[in-house]
C-alpha cells in the first residue's frame, strides 16, 4: 500500500445498496413547544471544521456566509414537518443552483474569491446542516424524521434532484465529483473534481456526434454514505438513459488517469469523518460480487487525443492476492484470475470505490455497452510558498486547466463511443 499522502492523491473516492427512504405524510398536527424534541447531537466531525479561519474566510468570500442564517430563519418559522421538509428542500436546492450559477458566472459572484471554486459549496452544506442539527422546531420531530430532514439537504444540495435532460436528440452524460478531503492536513484544500461537476452542470459539448448534454452529481467523502447505498442510490434510475457516464476524482500531480480496473477493496484510509473502513466493498448480493470491475470508457483515444496541457494516461495497474497466494503484489497490466482485489488502478479509497460502485451497477442492469468509469484529475495545488492564503493565481489557474480538460475528455469520449458504436 502506497504511504497516505500518496494515496490521497492518487485515489478520489464511494457505498452499497441499503436505501434510506425519506419521510413520507408530514405530521398531521402542530406540537406545542414543550413537546418539541430538542436536537442533542453533538456537531459532526465535519461541521467542526467550520469555525477555522480559512472556512469562515471562503465563506465570506463568496457571499455563501449569508446562507446558513437565512436557513435558520425558515427553520424557526417551520410550524409542521412538511413545512420544514419543504424549507430544508428549497435552500439545499437553492444552495447547489447559486454554486452552479457562480462557477458558470451568472448572477453576482458574492465577493473576491473566483467564480469556479467548490469550496462555498461544501461549507456552506455544512453550515446548513449544523443549522438543522442544533435546530429545536415547534413541533415534535423524531430521530428517523430529523434523519430524513439531513437526507434531503444532502440530495437536494449535491444536486441529486436538478438533473433534467432534453429529447433524444442530445446525447445524456452524467459527471460525478467529490467534496474537498483531507482537511484536517489543510482546510484550504478544493477539489477539481467538485469544480468541475459545478462547471460543468447543465452544460452542452460539441461532439462529432452532435450535441451532449452534461448533468453532474457531488458526493460526500465518507465511508459510511457509500455503505449505505448513496451511489447506488443517486445513480441507478440514470444509468439506463444516458449515453456516457464519469465518475472523477482528484488523483496525482501533473496527469489525468483512465482507470482500466477497479478493485472490490477497502483500503482503510480516514475519510472527512475521520472514520477508517478496511475490507470488501460492501454491496447487495455480495455472492455475486466480482473482485473487479473495467471501465468501458475509450481510453486507448482519450489518451492520445489533444485534449489540454495535461497528459492522460490508461492506468492498468493493480494490487492482488493471486490466487492461492496469501500476500499482495502489485501488477502493471492488470489483475490475474482468480486474484483478490486490494487496490484498484484508482488505489483503495472512496475513487476506487465510487469507480467500482458505478461500473458494477452498470454491469447489474445489463448495460454492458454502456461507456462508463473513472477518471482522476491532477492535484489542485497552490503556488509555490503559498501557506496561509486561500487562494493564489497558480491555484485559480490548474483549476481552470483541469475543468477545461475534463470538459474536452467528456467531449472526445462521448465522440469516440458513438462511433465505436456505429
Amino acid at each position: 500500500m502506497t504511504h497516505p499522502f500518496s494515496a490521497i492523491t492518487r485515489l478520489g473516492l464511494g457505498g452499497v445498496a441499503l436505501a434510506l427512504v425519506l419521510a413520507g405524510s408530514a405530521l398531521p398536527a402542530t406540537a406545542a413547544p414543550a413537546d418539541a424534541v430538542r436536537a442533542t447531537e453533538q456537531p459532526t466531525v465535519e461541521e467542526q471544521r467550520l469555525d477555522r479561519a480559512a472556512p469562515q474566510e471562503i465563506l465570506r468570500r463568496s457571499g455563501f456566509d449569508a446562507l446558513a442564517p437565512s436557513f435558520a430563519r425558515a427553520l424557526e418559522g417551520s410550524r409542521d414537518y412538511a413545512r420544514a421538509e419543504r424549507e430544508v428542500t428549497r435552500h439545499a436546492s437553492a444552495l447547489w443552483r447559486r454554486a452552479v450559477d457562480r462557477a458558470q458566472g451568472r448572477g453576482p459572484a458574492g465577493g473576491d474569491l473566483s467564480r469556479g471554486d467548490d469550496r462555498p459549496l461544501y461549507w456552506a452544506r455544512l453550515a446548513l446542516s449544523s443549522e438543522l442539527r442544533t435546530w429545536t422546531p415547534r413541533f415534535a420531530l423524531d430521530e428517523r424524521r430529523r434523519a430524513a430532514l439531513h437526507t434531503a439537504l444532502e440530495t437536494a444540495s449535491r444536486g441529486q434532484g436538478d438533473i433534467r435532460y432534453p429529447g433524444p436528440r442530445v446525447k445524456r452524460v452524467l459527471v460525478t465529483g467529490f467534496d474537498p478531503f483531507t482537511l484536517d492536513r489543510d482546510a484550504r484544500i478544493g477539489n477539481p473534481s467538485g469544480a468541475s461537476a459545478l462547471a460543468l452542470d447543465g452544460t452542452l459539448v460539441r461532439t462529432a456526434e452532435g450535441p451532449a448534454r452534461i448533468e453532474t452529481v457531488v458526493f460526500p467523502v465518507r465511508w459510511t454514505d457509500f455503505a449505505e447505498g448513496a451511489v447506488e442510490r443517486a445513480l441507478a434510475r440514470h444509468l439506463p438513459h444516458l449515453d456516457l457516464f464519469t465518475t472523477v476524482s482528484q488523483g496525482r500531480p501533473g496527469r489525468f488517469d483512465v482507470e482500466r480496473t477497479n478493485g472490490a477493496w477497502r483500503g482503510g484510509f480516514p475519510d472527512n469523518e475521520n472514520l477508517s473502513r478496511t475490507g470488501t466493498v460492501p454491496v447487495t448480493d455480495p455472492a455475486s460480487q466480482p473482485q473487479w470491475t473495467s471501465t468501458t470508457l475509450p481510453y486507448r483515444l482519450l489518451t492520445e487525443a489533444d485534449t489540454g496541457r495535461f497528459p492522460v494516461y490508461d492506468n492498468t495497474e493493480v494490487t492482488e492476492i493471486p490466487a492461492g497466494a496469501t500476500q499482495p503484489v502489485t501488477r502493471p497490466d492488470g489483475p490475474t484470475p482468480g486474484s483478490t482485489a486490494r487496490a484498484g488502478g484508482g488505489g483503495d479509497y472512496l475513487s476506487n470505490e465510487i469507480a467500482y460502485r458505478a461500473t458494477l451497477l452498470r454491469d447489474r442492469l445489463g448495460l454492458p455497452k454502456l461507456p462508463g468509469g473513472h477518471l482522476h484529475t491532477p492535484v489542485l495545488q497552490f503556488g509555490t510558498g503559498n501557506t496561509t492564503e486561500v487562494t493564489d493565481p497558480r491555484f485559480v489557474r490548474n483549476r481552470l486547466d483541469i475543468i477545461a480538460q475534463v470538459r474536452s475528455i467528456v467531449a472526445v469520449a462521448v465522440s469516440a463511443s458513438e462511433r465505436a458504436r456505429g
